[in-house]
């Protein structure tokens, strides 16, 4: 008569049937799967079959807390104790699953007592990877030229989370309005004018309205400071922005612009002071200025004459993100696109020295504590590690295994530090650009590396 064979895996105690003469395993794998309300731990042999196993719910856990991480930790325990009883002395790990109670179980398997060859992570990942957050882009959605003295543009900027739109139009229209360097005819000098609102025989306009008609010309330059120009004309005849001879660096937006009108066969020479600046000024009267003939013009550098900007909102809740909408008018000295970019680079050097001064608190900060990092280097204590375990792969051992401090195994784990070979593999200048990471902390991280490895 056949003897009944035990049942294996029985779901009520999550352990193997027992029998009379145990099979002996030194070796498996144990496989975690962590999901959001349960956590499965399943120990095999090396070909596969399953030796014991067990999960929250066969261990008595109901509802949420089969979700728990003390809930992975009783599975764990019963699925080990028996494998243990059976021999298992080295094993592998294969974790899966996003669940809260993965480093739990980990961490009750390592108490058990078995060695642990490495820990894998076999969660699967979409393709490519996770989405990254959508990229700011900007675009220009309307551009015309209405005459050679006024350009208009209009450019949106999006996606943007709920206020920085704001933050970033009136910014953007403060340093369009003030921030770009304009050119400008900022005095003129003729020997023959008495005063600023005389009239001169054979010229329709008054000295008034010539200057005026002085101020209104758009230059387009790349000078440093000031420059002299001048005009020369004879009459009967129109003068305009085309009679005006300038340096080579200075270029005229509208050459047809008029400046006066001449009646008679008179010379008319006036002296030019070209500018570039920004911002506007407003001319001071001297009378000694206007003793040699001098006059000083109210002048405006701007070359944007408007700006303005918008804000469109979409989406739910705190979902909800802006498009921001710039409008951009110039004066033909430049293209609202050209305005756009300068604006931006001068609103970007504005912040530099802020960034500047951090970088040097930083560096001071740096060389306060370099005297009391320990004399030894992490790639000293990597080559004794390979002199005195050279059976162990570095590249397999997981920081889980170290038992590290919380806050110390959360500032490696966003450094992207998953094993003891890419720790031993950091210097001391990159440990100690890790954020929230201190002198303390390498000089413990130096001191659980000695426990775990004997280093001579």
């Amino acid at each position: 008569m056949a003897k009944p064979i035990p049942r294996i895996g029985s779901r009520r105690n999550g352990r193997i049937g027992s029998r009379k003469s145990a099979r002996r395993i030194p070796k498996g794998v144990i496989h975690v799967q962590a999901i959001f309300n349960n956590t499965l731990v399943t120990v095999t042999d090396v070909r596969g079959r399953v030796v014991s196993w067990s999960s929250a719910g066969t261990c008595g856990f109901r509802g949420t807390r089969r979700g728990t991480p003390f809930a992975a930790q009783t599975a764990a325990g019963n699925a080990i104790r028996t494998v243990v009883d059976q021999g298992m002395h080295r094993a592998e790990v294969m974790i899966k699953g996003p669940g809260l109670g993965r480093d739990a179980a980990l961490r009750d398997i390592r108490r058990s007592g078995i060695l642990l060859s490495f820990v894998r992570d076999v969660t699967p990942m979409p393709h490519n990877g996770c989405r990254p957050p959508k990229k700011r882009r900007w675009k220009c959605v309307e551009s015309r030229v209405d005459n050679k003295r006024l350009c208009y543009g209009r450019f949106i900027l999006s996606p943007l989370i709920k206020g920085q739109a704001d933050t970033i139009g009136i910014a953007m229209r403060r340093a369009l309005l003030g921030e770009i360097e304009g050119t400008c005819i900022t005095r003129a000098k003729s020997e023959k004018i008495p005063h600023e609102y005389s009239t001169i025989v054979g010229i329709q306009e008054s000295v008034h309205e010539i200057l005026m008609n002085l101020k209104e010309i758009g230059l387009r330059s790349n000078l440093y400071g000031t420059c002299g120009a001048f005009i020369c004309a004879r009459g009967p005849g129109y003068v305009t922005a085309q009679d005006i001879i300038s340096p080579p660096s200075v270029e005229i937006v509208d050459n047809t612009q008029h400046i006066a009108r001449l009646t008679e066969p008179i010379d008319l020479c006036i002296g030019l002071q070209i500018e570039r600046n920004r911002g506007y000024r407003y001319s001071i009267k001297r009378p000694n200025n206007f003793q040699d003939g001098s006059y000083p013009i109210d002048v405006v550098f701007m070359p944007v004459r408007n700006a303005n900007h918008s804000i469109h909102s979409y989406g739910n809740g705190n979902e909800r993100q802006e498009i921001l909408f710039l409008e951009i008018w110039t004066n033909g000295s430049l293209t609202p696109k050209e305005a756009l970019h300068e604006a931006s680079r001068n609103l970007i050097d504005l912040f530099i020295p802020f960034i500047h001064a951090e970088e040097e608190t930083l560096h001071l900060e740096y060389n306060r504590h370099k005297g009391n990092l320990p004399p030894l280097t992490f790639h000293d204590r990597l080559a004794k590690l390979r002199k005195n375990k050279k059976e162990i792969e570095l590249k397999y051992i997981f920081i889980d295994q170290l038992e590290l401090p919380p806050r110390i195994y959360d500032c490696l784990k966003r450094c992207n530090i998953h094993t003891l070979l890419d720790l031993l593999n950091k210097s001391k200048k990159d440990l100690m650009k890790i954020e929230d990471f201190s002198i303390e902390d390498v000089k413990r991280l130096l001191g659980i590396l000695e426990k775990h490895f004997t280093i001579d």
